[in-house]
């Protein structure tokens, strides 16, 4: 496994990071347990939760399973969507942060959330008061680094700015969703994530699964997200991407590597990427996984994945700038 400097911060993280939200619900217990283990046996060592996966369970697993190496990993989590029927159980005010920080310390038992996200721009809320309540937490040691996800690219710039007008810890990284099928982090996110130095652990590289080799035109299996639930098959039931999914595993069969191995490079071998969120929910599917931290792929071979799917346009929407019909290039 090798590792990067996660963003300014001069801490270290592997190249491939471990999203748990599989633990306490398709993973029990003892499955989360040889899933953490395997992990760490290939050198990862960053691995990331949030409040609301398993309704908590997440977080207590990990945090059983961290217990007699808590200093030799980085554990993220994040706040935002509800975590109870009350209706300030969720949001981004300082009444719901600081409950949910605490919560998720007393479930990871740990005295300290290493990277902190934001899961979730709060429309709401003032975003004064909520980077107040970050800093408050960071003030008293139960954050060390703040961090943002699902923020979209202005939303980042703001919060940037913000902390620094205040004085504030300004924040260190940034989670978008990014894979051959969502691509729109490619236009602002990634770019500007590069231009700050931010560090970037972007989620779903198998597209909810549908990267995995188990999908195509007209085939789909017993069990799986876009089959069981109806979020993911909002996400990714369009047509063409069952298209883009079987061709996609075909080339894949070429060039003789597992169609997850290969997802998880392409998203790798973004040039503003830090590590890439792999998921499990059981040992089979983390093999393939995890075999991702080996293969580097070159500019032709990512070109040809990128291929499959269309390239969003620029910010500008001025697309003739990226051909050699426009009015020169400085």
């Amino acid at each position: 496994m090798d590792y990067c400097f996660f963003g300014r911060t001069g801490v270290r993280i592997s190249r491939l990071a471990f999203g748990t939200m599989s633990f306490g619900g398709d993973a029990d217990e003892a499955m989360s347990a040889s899933l953490f283990r395997r992990c760490r046996d290939a050198g990862v060592n960053l691995f990331d939760c949030a409040d609301v996966y398993a309704r908590g369970r997440s977080e207590e697993i990990l945090g059983r399973l961290v217990a007699d190496c808590r200093d030799e990993v980085v554990i993220s989590t994040k706040a935002y969507f509800p975590t109870s029927g009350d209706v300030n159980a969720r949001g981004s005010s300082r009444y719901h942060l600081v409950r949910a920080v605490e919560a998720s310390l007393r479930r990871l038992a740990t005295d300290r959330v290493d990277v902190f996200f934001l899961h979730r721009f709060d429309d709401e809320t003032a975003l004064d008061e909520t980077l107040r309540a970050v800093e408050q937490l960071v003030a008293q040691g139960k954050i060390l680094y703040p961090a943002v996800s699902n923020f979209s690219a202005w939303q980042t710039a703001k919060t940037l700015a913000t902390s620094e007008r205040l004085g504030f810890s300004p924040i260190v990284a940034t989670q978008p969703m990014y894979n051959l099928l969502k691509r729109q982090a490619e236009v602002e996110i990634l770019p500007h994530a590069q231009a700050e130095k931010l560090a970037v652990l972007s989620y779903s590289p198998l597209a909810g699964g549908l990267l995995s080799g188990k999908y195509g035109v007209g085939r789909t299996p017993e069990h799986g997200r876009i089959v069981d639930n109806a979020m993911y098959k909002t996400r990714y039931g369009a047509q063409s991407n069952f298209e883009i999914a079987e061709a996609f595993a075909e080339l894949a069969s070429e060039l003789g590597v597992h169609p997850a191995t290969l997802a998880i490079a392409w998203v790798a071998s973004h040039p503003a990427m830090t590590a890439p969120l792999i998921g499990a929910r059981n040992l089979e599917q983390l093999e393939p996984a995890l075999a991702a931290a080996e293969l580097r792929l070159d500019a032709e071979t990512r070109a040809r994945i990128s291929a499959f799917s269309p390239s969003p346009p620029p910010a500008t929407d001025r697309n003739e700038e990226q051909s050699a019909h426009n009015y020169g290039a400085r």
